[in-house]
């Protein structure tokens, strides 16, 4: 009831606030009906068996948000954006705990750069977005999401089970609070740099997280990397990279991606991911896109079988307006180790497959 409520007090000071400082209120609504053979409807490895579903946000994550700026002279903005993500086949909040989980910011642009303050996508989000091979689609399936950006890193009979960072979650540290972020831009070179707060009593470092990235784009060609550090309440450390590169050639687009992420989890303990990707779309006509990608997962843990999964993706994606696109997705996945896991006392499909038909409407 408390997000209903709150959600029509923004939708009344949007309006009211339109003329004076530019805030719109934006959003995208993404559902399709999507048929998949050993793998449930949250995508997880299952025992055998089909199984049809609605699901939300598989060419886009549905949201919702408000964003905005004021002209202070000088060349300088004052900006702020509030974003939360929605399960359009429930109605539901992505995370019930929080309303803006997306996104949550208050900035300052000027002449010498921007600095943000809030919520917000760490810089390796920041980092794989111009590089992923799919674009960022199917964000809650897609590898470079969960695995390189770490959105969701728990899969498979073991996992970091703890929180790196302040994101306020176990396994998921793809946006972080408390944190100060600087961009700058030197022709076609962003440079970024950012500090989270841990904010735990008595201490500095636990739960803190610090980072630096560089993106060069230009002329239909994109570089772009960064570098981060995580603590956890123990100050255990948690390091993570990533480097891609994107090229376009008349219709043609490539792109590919190496992210690398090592996480101490205990006493002589650790986690260790590697993600590969790659990547080609097609404009096959004005208004239709043809969208591949391969993904390789790979990863160690002390005291497990060594684990990870390969996952390849087709999109075809037809607009029919500016703000709406009719779209055909398909996925393959191929579980390595024992990362398809049990159901009871059988072990779940080594394969797993499955087509979305939907629709995305971007308002």
């Amino acid at each position: 009831m408390r997000h209903r409520y709150t959600f029509a007090l923004l939708l009344a000071a949007s309006g009211t606030c339109l003329g004076q400082n530019s805030a719109v209120l934006y959003g995208i609504a993404d559902a399709g009906i999507r048929y998949g053979k050993g793998l449930t409807a949250a995508n997880a490895p299952m025992d055998g068996g089909a199984l049809p579903s609605v699901s939300s946000g598989v060419n886009n994550t549905s949201r919702w948000g408000l964003r905005g700026q004021e002209d202070l002279g000088g060349g300088w903005l004052a900006v702020y954006r509030l974003e939360g993500g929605l399960n359009l086949d429930t109605g539901s909040s992505a995370k019930s705990d929080k309303l803006f989980d997306r996104q949550a910011w208050v900035g300052l642009k000027s002449p010498l750069g921007s600095v943000y303050l809030g919520r917000q996508a760490t810089l390796l989000a920041d980092a794989i977005a111009p590089v992923d091979p799919l674009g960022i689609r199917y964000a809650s399936f897609n590898p470079n999401v969960n695995i390189t950006g770490l959105s969701n890193t728990a899969f498979g009979g073991h996992s970091f089970g703890q929180q790196y960072g302040s994101s306020g979650y176990a396994d998921n540290f793809y946006r972080l609070d408390n944190t100060v972020k600087y961009t700058a831009n030197v022709g076609p070179v962003v440079a970024r740099a950012a500090y989270s707060f841990g904010e735990v009593a008595g201490a500095t470092s636990p739960l803190s997280t610090w980072g630096g990235a560089l993106a060069y784009q230009k002329a239909g060609l994109a570089v772009s990397g960064a570098v981060m550090r995580f603590r956890n309440r123990d100050n255990r450390v948690l390091d993570a990279a990533t480097l891609g590169a994107a090229c376009k050639v008349d219709e043609w687009q490539f792109k590919a991606n190496v992210g690398f992420n090592r996480a101490d989890t205990g006493v002589d303990r650790s986690v260790r991911q590697g993600v590969v990707s790659a990547g080609v779309s097609r404009q096959l006509a004005s208004d239709l896109l043809l969208t591949t990608a391969y993904y390789r997962v790979r990863r160690a843990a002390t005291g497990f079988v060594d684990d990870g999964f390969d996952r390849a993706f087709a999109y075809l994606e037809k607009n029919l307006s500016p703000r709406a696109t009719l779209y055909l997705e398909s996925d393959y996945t191929r579980w390595r180790g024992d990362a398809a896991g049990v159901t009871g006392t059988r072990a779940n499909d080594r394969h797993g497959a499955a087509m979305t038909l939907g629709f995305m409407q971007k308002f």
